[in-house]
């Protein structure tokens, strides 16, 4: 059975995602602004929520309509084969947003839907009462210009929490993010990943096991492998599938430091919890003293900034400092994710390549520097 998927992302990572789908053997995938759209079997939806590297969460697309009433929102949300999904004893609980639409209010679109499922799995299972002790089945709605998008989450917990970063510092870099940053900056299973404000660790293993081609999601759990409507084996069969694939012999590595010793303890402990321990090395130093140890590398970082640690005389001394150290040198590249219209100005020359991306809510540049 074909199912219609969705991914929410964050702006900027749209095109990483699609190319990753259709690496992952997904049908139909489609790249809009913020969200790709795709389509697959059961074990692509469970291989995607395993696999991907850059997605937020899967959500199934059970239906989409024009709502300009409440009637309307309840009619359309009613004749949608809920049963397909949710069983007679499943939790079903709703939440959404709405977007330039005349069903503005959040709390009465729940309820309109909410009522609308209930009605229709009364008829479908002939109860009157649903006491939803069983496994979660969150209900998603996205009003934008008056037409409605019903989904539900198949991942739970956001597909960033990987299971190995238990603690973090302060101001923390997204998991999904940092291994956007190292697509971004095409790194290879051969090459020396630098991170020199490692903080946490987050980019060196993320790059770990990019490079080693080791899956996210093995060491979590996901919403829909407690559902009934799911053929459980399937996310055993994906799971040896993507232990298959791994790399752990290839020659990457990876160099990181901090200032704070507090962050680099850390970081020793989120790669032995990831499995990469012994592809990363991490130090406590400056990074006005940073020298690389390789003749080639592919140095990535997100400084600290105005709006996240320093404030922006700080970040800009610090970015001025980063353009002394980071040596425009054969067989190296330097990407480095910043929100300031300064930087490249502060770091003393222009990028290679710009890319806009999101971290969080904050709008960055990713400034690249490769020749």
């Amino acid at each position: 059975m074909l199912i219609n998927f969705c991914i929410p992302c964050l702006l900027g990572l749209e095109g990483f995602i699609a190319d990753e789908l259709r690496a992952l053997e997904a049908q139909n995938v489609q790249a809009e602004n913020g969200r790709v759209l795709f389509s697959g079997d059961e074990n692509i939806l469970a291989r995607v929520n395993i696999c991907s590297r850059f997605a937020e969460r899967v959500q199934i697309v059970v239906g989409s309509f024009t709502a300009k009433t409440f009637e309307e929102l309840f009619q359309g949300t009613k004749a949608l084969e809920w049963e397909q999904w949710i069983g007679a004893r499943d939790a079903f609980p709703v939440k959404g947003y709405s977007i330039n639409s005349t069903l503005f209010s959040v709390r009465d679109c729940q309820a309109i839907i909410k009522k609308a499922v209930v009605e229709r799995l009364k008829s479908k299972y002939n109860v009157s009462w649903f006491d939803e002790t069983g496994p979660v089945h969150q209900i998603q709605f996205a009003f934008n210009k008056d037409v409605v998008t019903l989904l539900l989450d198949t991942s739970g917990a956001g597909l960033h929490k990987r299971g190995y970063r238990p603690q973090s510092n302060s101001a923390p870099i997204k998991e999904t993010l940092a291994a956007s940053l190292c697509a971004a900056s095409r790194l290879r299973p051969y090459h020396t990943l630098y991170d020199p404000m490692c903080g946490s660790g987050t980019i060196l293993v993320e790059g770990a096991m990019m490079a080693m081609n080791i899956a996210p999601g093995l060491k979590r759990n996901f919403s829909c492998d407690r559902w009934d409507q799911m053929d459980r084996s399937i996310w055993a069969v994906e799971k040896e599938r993507a232990r298959d694939l791994e790399k752990r012999d290839c020659d990457f590595f990876a160099i990181g430091s901090d200032i704070s010793p507090e962050s680099v303890e850390l970081a020793k402990i989120n790669a032995q919890q990831a499995g990469v321990a012994d592809k990363i090395k991490i130090s406590v130093a400056d990074v006005k003293n940073f020298k690389g140890e390789t003749e080639k590398g592919t140095l990535i970082c997100n400084p600290p900034y105005g709006e996240r640690l320093l404030d922006i005389e700080e970040a800009s001394k610090l970015y001025s400092v980063m353009g002394k150290v980071f040596e425009r040198k054969h067989g190296w590249s330097y990407t480095i994710i910043s929100p300031s219209e300064t930087f490249e100005q502060d770091f003393g020359r222009k990028a290679d390549k710009r890319r806009k991306l999101y971290n969080g809510m904050i709008k960055c540049q990713l400034f690249m520097y490769f020749k």
